[in-house]
C-alpha cells in the first residue's frame, strides 16, 4: 500500500498532495476518561467499518488509551472480531438497552488486547428497531445505556448497522464525533451526501455537540486511477474533513477476521497495520480522540 509519495524537496505528502504532517506516538496518560463517543458510520455495507472499529480501537488500546467497542450492528461482526461469540451470549447490547434492569458490566466483556473491552451484539438487537419505535425518548437509548462508561473508559468507538435506521440514529445521538469510512469506489461516493445530511438532522434535533471527525478512504488501491479519483473528489467536496490516513486494499483483513484478532495483533507488522496505528495517531493530533 502506497500511502505518501515523496516530493523533490524531501517532505512527504498524502494521496491528494496536501503535505502529510508527522503523526506523534500519543504522550501516557495519567488517569482514564472522560471517554469521547465516536460512531463508525456509513449506510452503505462492506466499506470497512467494521474493520475501522476492531483496528483503531486496538492501535489506541497499544497507545495506552482504555477502549470500549460498542457492536450496534445486529450481525456481530465486531464481536467475532475479537474472539466473542454472539450465539454464546446470555446477554447483549441488546439487554442493555432494552432492559432496565441490565448494568453495563454485566455486558461489557475484555478481549485479548490489553485495554480493549467490547460490549456485544447478536441477532436480537435487529427486534430492537421495531422495539423502540413506542419507546419515550427512543432516540437517546444508547446514550443512557453508555452513560455509566463513560468515566471508565478514554474512547468508545460504536460499530453501526449498515443503513440510516433508528439504531444508527441512537449512535448518533450517543456521540461525540462520527468517522466516516469510505470505500474508494464511486458508488460508496454517492451516498455520503445522504449521511451527512442525516448528521446534520440529528446534530440540529438531538445532539448539537455532534462533529464529523474525519472522512476516512478503505480499500484503497494506489495503482488505479479509480481509487485515486475517488478521493480526489472527496477532497474537492469536503476539504480537510478528508484523513491524511488511507487504509489500503489487502487479504490480511480478511485473515485477520478468520482469527478473530485485530490486524496489529495478526500481522503487526503489515503495511494495514501500520495504517491503523497512524489513523490512531492523526485522530490523537486532531484531538478527536484522547
Amino acid at each position: 500500500m502506497t500511502q505518501t509519495a515523496l516530493i523533490a524537496d524531501g517532505g512527504r505528502t498524502d494521496v491528494v498532495g496536501r503535505p502529510m504532517p508527522d503523526f506523534p506516538v500519543p504522550a501516557p496518560l495519567s488517569s482514564h476518561g472522560p471517554a469521547r463517543i465516536v460512531a463508525m458510520c456509513n449506510q452503505k455495507g462492506g466499506v470497512g467499518k467494521t474493520t475501522t472499529t476492531i483496528n483503531l480501537g486496538a492501535s489506541l488500546a497499544e497507545y495506552g488509551r482504555r477502549v470500549l467497542l460498542v457492536d450496534f450492528d445486529p450481525q456481530g461482526a465486531a464481536s467475532v472480531g475479537v474472539g466473542v461469540n454472539p450465539h454464546e451470549l446470555d446477554l447483549s447490547v441488546y439487554n442493555l438497552v432494552m432492559e432496565r434492569d441490565v448494568r453495563l458490566d454485566d455486558v461489557v466483556q475484555t478481549t485479548a488486547i490489553d485495554g480493549l473491552d467490547v460490549l456485544p451484539a447478536n441477532i436480537d438487537l435487529s427486534a430492537a428497531e421495531v422495539q423502540l419505535v413506542g419507546e419515550v425518548a427512543r432516540e437517546s437509548v444508547l446514550a443512557r445505556a453508555l452513560r455509566p462508561a463513560l468515566d471508565d473508559y478514554d474512547v468508545i468507538l460504536v460499530d453501526c448497522q449498515p443503513s440510516l435506521g433508528l439504531l444508527t440514529v441512537n449512535a448518533l445521538t450517543a456521540a461525540h464525533g462520527v468517522l466516516i469510512p469510505l470505500e474508494c469506489e464511486f458508488f460508496a461516493l454517492r451516498g455520503v451526501a445522504l449521511l451527512i445530511e442525516t448528521i446534520e438532522k440529528v446534530r440540529d434535533r438531538l445532539n448539537p455537540a455532534l462533529e464529523i471527525d474525519g472522512i476516512l478512504p478503505t480499500m484503497y488501491d494506489s495503482r488505479t486511477l479509480h481509487s485515486r479519483e475517488v478521493v480526489a473528489r472527496v477532497h474537492e467536496a469536503f476539504g480537510d474533513t478528508l484523513l491524511h490516513t488511507v487504509i489500503g486494499r489487502t487479504v490480511k483483513f480478511p485473515d485477520a477476521s478468520v482469527a478473530a484478532e485485530p490486524i496489529t495483533a495478526y500481522a503487526p507488522n503489515h503495511p494495514g497495520a501500520e495504517a491503523y496505528r497512524q489513523l490512531a495517531r492523526e485522530l490523537v493530533a486532531r484531538g478527536d480522540t484522547a
